[in-house]
This record gives C-alpha cells, structure tokens and sequence, in this order.
C-alpha cells in the first residue's frame, strides 16, 4: 500500500524519525540503499555500525508490528506525499562535510518525484546546501520546480541518542521552506509528530541553527577539556568546581571534560565549502581552537594512564589496561567518532595488554585486531593493573568497580569522590 512518509537513509537520524512517525499513526516506509542495513532492519535487527539513534530492539519490533517497511526498492518513493531525507554526512578533506550521500539520497529520489510532494532535509548541511546543492539535483532530476511544483525546506535534527527526558515530540523543531507555503507544508507534516514548530526566515536560516548548535557544544567541552588539564596541573579538584559553578542560576550552563568528543554531530567551519567550490576567506577561530583543544584529550588521557603506572611502580610497557565502554556516548552502541579508539591505539603502542567492557558492543576492533571483551567487568578490573572509565554507563557500579580496581582512572567523573582518579 501505498506510504505518507518515505524516510531516506535508515541510520541515527531515520530511524528516530521513522519510529516517531509510525507511532503517530503514520503509514511510513523507509529507504536506504544498503541491502544488509535493511535486511536487519527486517529481521529485526538494529544494524548499530551505523548508528540507530538511540533505538532498542524492542523499538524496532513494534515499528514493524505497526507497518513500517524497510526497503531498497526506489519505486516505492514515487508514492509517498512527504519524503525526508536523512543520509549521512561525514567530515571529508580539509574537514568540509562531504554531502555525497545527500546526492545519491536526491537523485534516487528525483527520479520519482511527483507534483505536490513535500521535500525535507535534516542531514547536516552547510548553510545554503538546500538551495545551492539538493534543489538542483531534485530539480534536474524530475523536471519539477521547487516552490512551484514540489515543497522543499530543511529541518535541523535534534536526535539526542539516549536522552530519556526529550525526544522528538517534545524538543521543538525548526524548520525553514524555500517559499512560505513550502514552510507551511513542512510545518503541517512535523506538527503531526512534534509538539511544536518554530519557523525560521528559510532554509539557510534553518541550516544555520544545526551549524550554531553543534558548534556551541564543541566550543564549551574544548572549553571544560582545557580546565580539566588545567585544574589537574594546579592541583585543583574540577569536578568540585563544576558542582559548585553549575549552582548559579543565571550566565553559566555546565559542560563536563571526558576523553574526546564523539558523535555524529561534527563541528563545521564554514569556511569550507566545498560543495560550491569556495570559502569565505576566513576561519572561525573559536571552532578551530575548539578542534584543536579536543583533538587533544586522548593523548592527555594515555599520558594520564602512563603516569599513574609510573607512580605505582607498573610501566605501560605489558600493563593490562581494561577500558570501560567505547561508544561515543553513554548507554548506546552507537561509536561513531568515540575517543576510545584513539586510546586505545595509543597505549597499545606504548605496548599495554588491552581488554574491554562494553555492555553494548559485544566485539571491539582497534588497529585492524580484534580486543578482547571481557566476560565479568568485575573480575576483570580485579586483574587489570589499570581500569579507565571512557563511558558512564547506567549498568556500571562504579563504587563496586573502584573497590575492586587496582587502580582506576575516570575520565567521566562519575565516580565518588576519593574512590578513583578522575580526569
């Protein structure tokens, strides 16, 4: 039967979507053109190497249970009234977004466009890709006109993997149409499934909300990461400070240090791009300071972990280093740009014995091996001459952890106080 909603690429951001949609009695079915991703989304299985937003498996069958279909047939997006394109973007040269993916996702869709179809964007964009990349590539496509024959406007998202408190019904959405009925056709599909719209003057608008979030995030950890170091060098417990600071009510929005900054949602500079083949001349130092701060903390880490060793007598050299979760956020699969890979490949060339624990990754690779995954988290801190917390899961006990710990590093702080070394 024919769907109202085709969501275009089934990873950390279609997948949300398609489960908010389907549970709002929406007939949706999703597109990606991986054959393996939709032969576990059929089966019932979350395909996690990519990312699925934070879903469990049990969100998956009751998609399936109410009607979503998952498919690699293109010509099943030629009868849809809304489709959404979701496809991935990741940092390619000179940290420009490569939006390849968009224009595989556009052309496949181009050419089953039909008259009075609503189109929307949430992948992360430069501000002016909607207009300047997809809408020629629909337009050319299709022989249709944006504005004229087709709604198009892009939507940021805001999937929060994990989050307990909001999700898409309840964080408001942003959207910006290329014309105002674009907009008001947008805003007519997401009301279904939000709370509330916020419309913004258009779609570079739009864009840039997703550009000034991500960055804003990025910028504040680089900020908490460079305090970190900083605290620890004067002899100052930080996570005291931050308890103490994130009490003021007004001018302050507390950012924690960890290991790395993961994710999906990359930092962009705008200064590159690369899809138009032109920059505008100049950086945005705040952005570039932040890379450069956070690009820094796994080897701050395993400088961390080496110099505990050292003061216990143990070199890194044959020291047995158990890591505790590897994905790049807490309480999901998802390992998308998670710092423990870094750690790991640097204390494995310091020449540490690794092993991990992950309650949701049951096989680990760094450097092309596979990492032992280690059975009891328990017994395994015991005989590890050093635990490193990378993760805070909610499983993890960490005041049994660090009893049981040689020796432990937090780079969460999460641990109480006094019961590890914390970042």
């Amino acid at each position: 039967m024919p769907a109202d909603l085709a969501v275009i690429g089934l990873g950390h951001l279609g997948l949300p979507l398609a489960q908010a949609a389907t549970a709002a009695s929406i007939t949706t079915v999703g597109y990606d053109p991986d054959p393996h991703t939709v032969a576990e989304l059929r089966a019932g299985r979350l395909p996690a190497e990519h990312g699925c937003g934070g879903l469990t498996a049990a969100d998956l069958r009751r998609m399936l249970s109410s009607g979503f279909h998952a498919t690699t047939e293109d010509a099943e997006l030629g009868r849809v009234r809304t489709a959404v394109i979701c496809a991935p973007t990741r940092l390619g040269e000179n940290r420009a977004l490569d939006l390849t993916a968009i224009g595989a996702a556009a052309r496949t869709l181009a050419a089953r466009l039909r008259p009075h179809t609503t189109v929307l964007l949430e992948s992360p964009v430069y501000p002016g890709a909607t207009e300047e990349y997809l809408r020629p590539l629909l337009e050319e496509g299709s022989g249709l006109v944006a504005g004229r024959d087709f709604h198009l406007a892009y939507s940021p998202s805001r999937v929060d993997a994990g989050n307990r408190r909001y999700g898409l019904h309840n964080t408001p959405k942003v959207i910006g149409g290329l014309t105002p009925a674009c907009t008001e056709a947008a805003a007519a599909f997401y009301g279904r499934l939000c709370e509330k719209v916020v419309r913004a003057r258009g779609p570079r608008e739009a864009e840039a909300v997703r550009v000034w979030e991500t960055n804003y995030r990025y910028v504040n950890i680089a900020l908490a990461n460079e305090m970190a170091v900083f605290c620890h060098d004067i002899g100052v417990d930080l996570w005291d400070v931050v308890r103490c600071a994130e009490t003021k009510p007004f001018g302050f929005q507390a950012f924690r240090p960890g290991p790395g900054v993961g994710g999906h949602g990359v930092p962009v500079d705008p200064n590159y791009l690369a899809y138009k083949g032109r920059t505008l001349g100049y950086p945005l130092r705040m952005v570039e300071l932040a890379q450069e701060v956070n690009g820094r903390m796994p080897r701050y880490v395993v400088q961390r972990c080496a110099t505990l060793l050292n003061e216990h007598g143990k070199s890194a050299r044959g020291a047995r280093v158990l890591l505790l979760g590897v994905g790049y956020k807490a309480d999901i699969a998802d390992q998308e740009g998670s710092p423990a890979r870094e750690v790991a490949s640097r204390l494995l060339e310091l020449g540490a014995q690794l092993s991990y624990h992950d309650p949701h990754v049951t096989e680990w690779r760094v450097l092309g091996r596979p990492v032992p995954r280690a059975d009891s988290v328990y017994e395994a801190a015991a005989a590890a001459d050093l635990t490193v917390l990378l993760q805070h899961h909610r499983t993890y006990d960490l005041q049994g952890l660090a009893v049981k710990a040689q020796l432990m590093l937090d780079t969460r702080g999460a641990s109480p106080a006094g019961t590890a070394h914390r970042l």
